[in-house]
């Protein structure tokens, strides 16, 4: 079935519009990572009600996204080759459906075991869509929208907070169960839209910047390399290398302290199940939209008048949250704990439109699924233990904030070295553009 969304708006391709096919794309693609990120955060407001029904440990609740994230390592780099290969939307659609799937067997769980499965089947299936996405924003949208492209579908992240404030609130009026089930729906409606989506060619847009003319039709026949060398010429870029690991650094720490946000507030400032999810959710939203706008309005600011500008916004912005985090877990009060945390929310957030653009700035179009494939990976891998870190921490030491102080220490470190990416930005975003003209 032809796509009918993300066409040409002019019936042919305007190198010199900043959508040139239009904003229904970005609008899907935001959509699609909205209800991902929503069902991924619902099982952090629903904790405590779980582990109230089935006892288990805070070290096996903080196993659960370890093994899921595992899983999904697993599939990041596979998901890359068949971003590289095949039908980026078909590859999204299928995927959200089977989300669908998984987030139904989560609600209908009978025991801790099937439930544990659930988690980590859903984890894998939601891996394989993100090098896909990534990709196609680069040929939906030309550099100089690509911060604001990748910073509206990157912020979902955080905005998935909703799902921690939904999952709080449904849990304490109907059940933990209900907030899953109610997420089934959204879910097989996102995967038609997709179905809809048109495929754009591949790196037709930088050639178009990089060369003024439209390129051949035969573009989508080049042959790929073997992948493992695909793979060598992808991991060989400094700058994604910098990036990748940075963040890769930042999801360790914010994995573990969002994940047990709501349940400190719970245990330690005696909040009720309903409004720790949804406090927990609020300072995500507000934080997560609040350093959006002024990091894509810094990222364009910057971009080409400072050195790696957008680095320097990204990077400085989880160097100061973290920092900030940090004196906000040492605080008394629910409310001061709330302020400082959204506070610091917003200046990490500033990383979210500049970090991902930046990555499609300095990778070739033929590999841009294999190199989101690599940022999803480390990602994924970073994000693993956090939770677990806390788990353990809490029932060793009898503290979730013994565990969450440890984390802070390698989302500095993580700020640090995406500020180092600036010194090889300008060289590996050359070359991207100077190859399309060849």
């Amino acid at each position: 079935m032809v796509g009918t969304f993300g066409s040409p708006r002019t019936g042919t391709i305007d190198a010199q519009s900043r959508a040139p096919f239009g904003w229904a794309p970005l609008v899907v693609l935001f959509i699609v990572g909205l209800v991902d990120r929503i069902e991924h955060n619902l099982l952090s407001g629903v904790l405590p009600l779980i582990q109230r029904e089935w006892g288990f440990s805070d070290t096996a609740a903080g196993s659960i996204p370890t093994a899921a994230a595992l899983a999904a390592a697993l599939v990041a780099l596979p998901a890359g080759y068949l971003a590289d290969r095949f039908s980026r939307t078909r590859i999204i659609a299928v995927v959200v459906f089977c989300w669908a799937i998984a987030t139904l067997g989560s609600g209908l769980a009978t025991g801790f075991a099937l439930f544990y499965l659930m988690r980590v089947l859903l984890a894998a299936a939601e891996n394989i869509d993100n090098p896909a996405a990534g990709s196609l924003l680069a040929d939906y949208y030309p550099p100089t929208s690509r911060a604001k492209a990748y910073g509206l579908t990157r912020v979902t992240t955080y905005l998935g907070g909703v799902g921690t404030l939904l999952g709080g609130v449904l849990a304490e009026a109907f059940g933990w169960r209900t907030a899953f089930l109610v997420m089934v729906v959204p879910g097989v409606l996102t995967a038609l839209l997709v179905w809809f989506l048109r495929e754009p060619r591949r790196g037709e847009l930088d050639r178009l910047v990089a060369a003024g003319e439209t390129p051949p039709a035969t573009t989508e026949a080049q042959v790929k390399p073997p992948f493992w060398r695909q793979f060598r010429q992808v991991v060989a870029i400094p700058t994604l290398i910098f990036v990748c690991v940075g963040l890769a650094l930042l999801s360790l720490g914010l994995a573990g302290i969002f994940y047990w946000l709501p349940t400190l507030m719970v245990r330690g400032y005696g909040v009720g199940v309903g409004a720790a999810g949804s406090l927990s959710g609020l300072i995500t939203i507000a934080g997560t939209l609040t350093g959006t706008l002024v990091g894509s309005w810094l990222g364009r600011k910057w971009h080409g008048t400072r050195k790696g500008g957008r680095l320097l916004a990204g990077g400085g912005g989880i160097t100061a949250g973290s920092v900030v985090l940090a004196v906000a877990l040492s605080t008394e009060s629910v409310g001061a704990l709330t302020v400082l945390v959204l506070i610091a929310c917003s200046l990490m957030s500033i990383a979210i439109p500049n970090m991902t653009a930046c990555l499609a700035d300095v990778v070739p179009a033929a590999s841009r699924g294999l190199g989101f494939a690599v940022l999803q990976l480390l990602l994924t891998a970073g994000a693993a233990f956090g939770s677990l870190v806390v788990g353990i921490a809490s029932d060793e030491f009898g503290s979730l904030l013994t565990g969450m102080y440890i984390l802070v220490v390698p989302m500095v470190v993580g700020g640090l070295l995406t500020l180092g990416a600036r010194a090889s930005f300008e060289r590996d975003a050359g070359k991207v553009l100077q190859d399309a003209r060849l």
